[in-house]
Formats: structure tokens, sequence, C-alpha cells
């Protein structure tokens, strides 16, 4: 009896390979009867970016730690409240640093002397309102943000504009397709593959600023600009 169990038990771990290989999807693989061409194509379309992406902070210094925290953590909730005031949504308003670092004074062939505390307090921030992003932060630089980078100009859902590109790409490659054709003296019979190698559109690094006081001259004002959304597609057909 134990010996037809031993048997039972090896032919199941046997049988587990092959079935393990039977879900495995099958290759697919195309018979190409006349000529193959490979052709890269490229579909561009461009749209005003609709989003402006920009970190808001406050920087205090204090001879003790916790003065220093307790400084940024006040001006921050200033800088929170106007922005709420200015109509940016809770999910638009994110924390991405917080930090804490000691000061020190060096002098010849002296050690190190702690002088004070340097707090920070950073936001990330998305303004849907690219238009008034400029004054909102002309306003949160009056409520202590003395610390402002961006912005970062995107686009909030691209991808209809991807599938614009997309359908600008096939036709780029067809068109490619039909022209060796001709010059072969050939024509289409098919497209055989059609693969994406991508979908991009760049977002220019933001510039760096320091804002210690609110300009009197001008109000801050940020040019949305045009943005580029590229598709690249790799295909390939049969021509006969």
């Amino acid at each position: 009896m134990r010996k037809a169990i031993l048997a039972a038990l090896m032919l199941g771990a046997a049988a587990l390979p092959a079935a393990a290989g039977a879900q495995q999807a099958p290759s697919i693989t195309q018979t190409i009867a006349g000529t193959r061409l490979d052709v890269s194509a490229s579909g561009e379309v461009t749209r005003v970016p609709d989003l402006a992406i920009i970190s808001a902070g406050v920087i205090t210094r204090s001879s003790r730690a916790a003065t220093a925290l307790q400084q940024a953590a006040a001006r921050m909730e200033r800088v929170r409240a106007a922005l709420r005031s200015a109509g940016v949504a809770d999910r638009d308003i994110q924390t991405s640093n917080i930090s804490l670092n000691p000061e020190y004074r060096y002098e010849n062939n002296q050690p190190p002397r702690l002088t004070g505390y340097t707090a920070s307090h950073q936001l990330t921030v998305r303004f849907r309102d690219i238009a008034n992003a400029g004054k909102i932060l002309d306003v949160l630089v009056d409520q202590g943000a003395n610390t402002i980078n961006g912005p970062t100009l995107t686009i909030d859902k691209p991808e209809a504009a991807l599938d614009e590109a997309r359908t600008r790409a096939v036709a780029v490659g067809r068109a490619r397709a039909e022209m060796y054709a001709r010059s072969l003296g050939m024509r289409v019979a098919r497209v055989v593959s059609v693969s994406e190698s991508g979908g991009s559109f760049p977002v220019p690094p933001p510039m760096p600023v320091m804002m210690e006081a609110r300009a009197q001259a001008a109000d801050t004002k940020i040019d949305p600009g045009e943005q580029k959304l590229q598709v690249t597609l790799a295909m390939t057909f049969e021509l006969q």
C-alpha cells in the first residue's frame, strides 16, 4: 500500500511541469510571404500646460532647536491658510520636507562652536489655475514663505493628447511604408505588427528661486507656453 502511494505522488509531481507549461501563453509567429519592411514612426501634438507644481516653504533660525521648529510651524500655518483661502484644495497641498539642522561657527585652530539651529518646512503645491498661480505665490511670501522653487509645468491628464499622437504616428508609419513600396515597385499587403516604444511629454526642470520679500514693482507671472507630446511606434509591414 505504501509503495502504491509513493508511486502516485511521483507521478503527480512529474505531471506538474507539463501542466505549468500548458498554462503559458503560446508564442505567436506570422509567416511573411513577401518582403518584410520595418519602420519607426513618431506622432506629435502640442498642448498648453494646465498644471503648475511648485515647492514653497519657510526657513527659520534660532539659538534653540525648539524655537526654530515652533517659528517654522507657525509661519507654515499662515502659508497653508493662504493657500486654502486662494482656493487650493487640500489634495493639492502635500508636505514634502521637514528638517532641523545645527549651525556651527568654525575658527582657526578652534573646535566648532554651535551657534544655533535652522528649521525648514516645505510644501509641494499643485496649482490648477496657472493664470493666478503667480499672484498666490506673492500672497504666500506676504504670509511668511521665504523659499519657492519651481514651477514645473505639466499636463494633468495627457492620455487624450497621447491618443491623438498615436493616431498620427500610425498615419506616418503607413505613409512611410507606402513610400518605400512605391520606390521598390511593390505594394503594401498588410501590417504585420505594431509596438509602442513609449509616449513622452518633456517637462522642463524647475528653476530654483529664492524669495525673501515680495517684489514691489510687479506681480509674479507664470507663462505656461506649450509642451510637445510624442509617441513613437515600431511597425512591420509586408510588401508584395
